[in-house]
């Protein structure tokens, strides 16, 4: 009772929100659990990630070693010990070509005719789909090629260079595809040196090979400075 004899008044306002309750230390438990589970999956997907990373790392580099050791072999000027069979034919496990090539140098196996020139079978030649007979490349599959050969030589008069094709449409001789021909103007020998190059159409079993003036006066210092090669264009 108040002093003058009234009750007290109390307000009570009906839209006050309750405190909250306490969350229960098992809800609290069941929370941390998921948290935990969830950094753990986390955790797990980003180190396979990183092991598929460093496998893939570590597969383009093998690779990679493997074409640099392959283009290595095919464009080096040192002699590589093959044995004639296998020599005309395109190594396993290099990358092939998507079309016929072949790439010939000179070499110290080499015996030239007086005026036909050979190539080497063991200073890394490169055939494929293209064979090699008696100093001729001989084409497998018909179609345009682009053919070339350059010679070093010793120049003290003249000298004439071809790129000449035996064909079933010439029976009994051959054509010259390409020639060149140089006369010195010099009273001393001087080293020189002539390239050949131009595109044609082959039938399968048509053979191209260089013919020089004379392979006496070839420079054959170096297998690399003597080639002739095609490839399908």
């Amino acid at each position: 009772m108040a002093e003058d004899g009234y009750p007290s008044v109390y307000v009570v306002d009906s839209h006050a929100t309750r405190p909250p309750v306490p969350m229960r230390q098992n809800q609290v438990q069941r929370r941390h659990g998921v948290a935990q589970t969830l950094l753990f999956l986390l955790v797990s997907l980003a180190l396979c990630g990183m092991a598929v990373e460093a496998c893939l790392i570590y597969h383009l580099y093998q690779s990679e070693s493997a074409t640099s050791a392959s283009s290595s072999k095919l464009i080096g000027g040192e002699a590589v010990t093959y044995q004639p069979s296998e020599a005309v034919t395109y190594q396993p496990g290099d990358v092939s070509p998507s079309k016929p090539v072949a790439h010939l140098t000179d070499g110290q196996d080499v015996v030239h005719g007086k005026e036909i020139m050979a190539w080497s079978m063991v200073a890394d030649p490169l055939l494929y789909e293209i064979d090699y007979k008696d100093g001729n490349l001989v084409i497998q599959k018909e179609g345009y090629y682009y053919v070339y050969s350059k010679v070093f030589f010793f120049d003290s008069d003249k000298f004439n260079h071809y790129i000449n094709v035996k064909s079933k449409l010439y029976p009994g001789g051959y054509i010259p595809l390409l020639q060149a021909q140089k006369y010195s103007q010099h009273s001393n020998t001087v080293r020189s040196n002539s390239y050949l190059g131009g595109v044609f159409h082959f039938y399968k079993d048509d053979a191209i090979f260089v013919k020089v003036s004379s392979t006496s006066k070839l420079d054959r210092h170096k297998s690399f400075e003597n080639t002739f090669g095609a490839f399908m264009i």
